[in-house]
């Protein structure tokens, strides 16, 4: 088993709370895992990329070398696209369609999201308003975690139970939605791989 995923987004997206239950459900799996710095989380609106490795063998760079990411997780349409150099042949990009508009001169967004459609592997969905029938627009991020969790090789089950450890102290409520999200992404998935 092997994943090699870049996160993307910007400042304030939770590209973190992705990053952190990946990577607890992988060590419960026993699984060996690098993550590189996340760069940019210093800036809320900046962008922030980070590279997240999991092996069950040992792992000797924490950095993907270019072309060969399985998968790209995006929580914004745009840096979805900044990383495409970095993924393999076969790889997927799983994102939100909503942007983030923070620069002057953001790219019309029917153009970023026809780039994103003429992918071979793609997942594109509005993660805020389907984290928001799920209980919280703040949620967007799991709904792209459970958008992306059938391409992780890891058990639905696992991810579930990181979430409940990582959002524990937040209370029984805000770790429902999150759950609630992590389905809902997951379903869409599900539903659009079908077609």
């Amino acid at each position: 088993m092997k994943r090699d995923i870049i996160l993307a987004g910007v400042g304030g997206q939770g590209i973190i709370s992705i990053a952190s239950i990946i990577g607890f459900t992988a060590l419960q799996l026993g699984l060996y895992m690098k993550q590189s710095e996340v760069h940019g989380m210093s800036q809320r609106g900046g962008n922030v990329q980070s590279n997240l490795r999991i092996s069950d063998k040992e792992i000797a760079s924490d950095l993907i070398p270019l072309g060969k990411a399985d998968l790209i997780i995006s929580v914004e349409p745009l840096e979805s696209l900044r990383y495409l150099p970095g993924l393999c042949k076969d790889g997927w990009v799983i994102t939100s369609t909503k942007p983030y508009v923070n620069i002057t001169n953001y790219p019309p967004i029917d153009d970023i999201l026809k780039e994103i459609k003429s992918l071979p592997h793609h997942i594109a969905l509005e993660a805020e308003t389907i984290a928001k029938a799920a209980g919280s627009v703040k949620a967007a991020n799991i709904v792209i975690l459970g958008a992306a969790s059938p391409f992780l090789d890891m058990a639905f089950e696992k991810l579930e139970n990181a979430i409940r450890f990582i959002f524990r102290k937040k209370g029984e409520e805000i770790t429902a939605i999150n759950l609630k999200a992590l389905h809902a992404g997951r379903n869409f998935t599900d539903q659009n791989m079908a077609n």
